[in-house]
């Protein structure tokens, strides 16, 4: 599927309301519900059977990608801040909380995703960082992005780190 020209022009979430996806262990999408349909305006039966990244928005820096697909084939919870594509070139911020779903002998069997509503004050803070780092991909690859994030978190004191910052962020959502 030809992924769409983005626009500048976001789609507004409505308050507590959960755009929810269900995927594979190689993140294709199984399932997802009808706000998710409706906000990337895409219908379900496009959505279903598609890598979730079809909804990637290129504004997303990859290295966060890598850090959650590092966190989820762990056992590890991943939140974060995402910037979303839909069908029609908008986009919409999202808060994105991973659960791992097992079968009945508890081995993994793929992933469930519940987004919801962030706040502008933090996509302002993170969309030049994301922006930043998806320049740094752009030259040196994951690899020099993943450091200028760590040594960007470092600078902001304390030592925090990726995974002591996703486990704050957790506790807020």
């Amino acid at each position: 599927m030809k992924r769409p020209e983005p626009i500048n022009e976001e789609i507004i979430l409505e308050n507590n309301v959960y755009i929810e996806s269900d995927t594979d262990l190689k993140g294709v999408i199984t399932y997802v519900n009808d706000y998710f349909a409706e906000i990337s305006r895409y219908k379900k039966e496009e959505l279903v059977g598609q890598p979730h990244n079809i909804v990637r928005h290129p504004d997303m820096p990859k290295i966060l990608f890598k850090i959650l697909w590092d966190r989820i084939q762990n056992g590890r919870n991943f939140i974060a801040a995402i910037k979303n594509l839909a069908k029609d070139g908008r986009y919409y911020w999202v808060f994105t909380d991973f659960d791992i779903l097992c079968d009945e002998k508890g081995d993994p069997i793929g992933y469930k995703a519940s987004r919801k509503k962030i706040s502008k004050h933090v996509t302002e803070i993170l969309d030049p960082l994301y922006k930043k780092l998806v320049e740094i991909e752009k030259d040196g690859g994951v690899e020099a992005s993943e450091k200028y994030l760590n040594e960007f978190l470092k600078s902001q004191g304390d030592g925090i780190t990726v995974d002591n910052l996703l486990e704050e962020i957790h506790k807020f959502y």
